[in-house]
């Protein structure tokens, strides 16, 4: 019994890392190709779980996964086009003060829009309750959300490593000098990274506003956590991130179970950790900044 308990804490953890990703991965790729730290990224997550309340009241939560995503990657669209491209050779500072504005002038807009108070946000009917396994008792929903992010990931890593895309997209995160001397611009390129990242960031708000609070802060609320995740998986390191959230994740919800006083800080103990003996992250890797 006390194993199955166990098992099931460590599943919990597993879904919790699963939402620290799908985050926390754009926000690594954007900062690896681009060298802009884009405190923004939290609001994509949070417009995304916005888009999805409406979008779900009126065609139901299967319209939301789709259009959500799609409609804030079009912002994102716009976000690099108009904004952050203009800082990619800049002193990183400035990078990241326009996107801290910019994530204050999103959540003011939201507060505009939707109001203050939370949106009530529910798990459809069809994935509520639970499926048992022996002496397990395992959410409909959140072996959903893994099944989800596990075709996310899956698909993403397909992207980077078996297509030319991916190969120019890694090229530019070691060595952009060598990419743009073969004639290659960076740009389109980048631009679809910010596209997939405030993509995944929209998913993320999509599957996580029913076991959560639908807030105008929620974006906020999450960046910290996602920039723990990219400094203990590594900047410029797929695998890491992945590696980071699970762990993260499992290490989070195990400790909140047994001693909960210790829950939060249990990931910054882990963090401390991985910066004295390994700086570069777990599997991080040497980057150059885009130009």
């Amino acid at each position: 019994m006390q194993f199955a308990f166990l098992f099931q804490q460590v599943m919990n953890g597993l879904v919790l890392g699963s939402y620290y990703l799908l985050i926390s991965l754009g926000l690594s790729l954007i900062f690896s190709v681009g060298g802009v730290v884009n405190l923004a990224h939290g609001a994509f997550y949070a417009l995304g779980a916005y888009a999805a309340v409406e979008i779900t009241r009126r065609f139901g939560f299967g319209a939301a996964i789709i259009i959500s995503p799609l409609a804030v990657g079009l912002l994102g669209i716009l976000f690099e086009r108009f904004l952050l491209r203009r800082f990619y050779t800049a002193d990183p500072i400035l990078g990241l003060l326009l996107t801290f504005a910019l994530a204050m002038v999103v959540e003011q807009l939201i507060r505009m829009f939707w109001g203050a108070a939370p949106l009530p946000s529910s798990i459809p009917a069809v994935f509520k309750g639970p499926v048992v396994v022996g002496d397990l008792f395992l959410s409909r929903y959140r072996l959903l959300l893994l099944a989800v992010v596990f075709l996310v990931m899956a698909g993403i890593w397909w992207l980077l490593n078996k297509t030319s895309f991916g190969r120019v997209v890694r090229a530019g995160v070691q060595r952009p000098d060598m990419v743009a001397a073969l004639g290659i611009r960076l740009q389109p390129y980048m631009t679809a990274i910010v596209v997939l990242g405030v993509a995944t960031a929209a998913l993320a708000g999509v599957f996580f506003g029913p076991i959560s609070v639908v807030q105008p802060a929620m974006g906020n609320d999450i960046m910290t956590i996602a920039f723990v995740v990219v400094v203990i998986g590594g900047l410029g390191s797929f695998s890491g991130v992945v590696l980071a959230a699970l762990l993260v994740g499992v290490v989070r919800g195990v400790t909140i179970n047994y001693y909960p006083a210790a829950g939060e800080a249990s990931m910054y103990v882990l963090l401390f950790l991985v910066l004295i003996f390994r700086p570069r992250g777990l599997l991080g890797e040497r980057i150059e900044r885009f130009e």
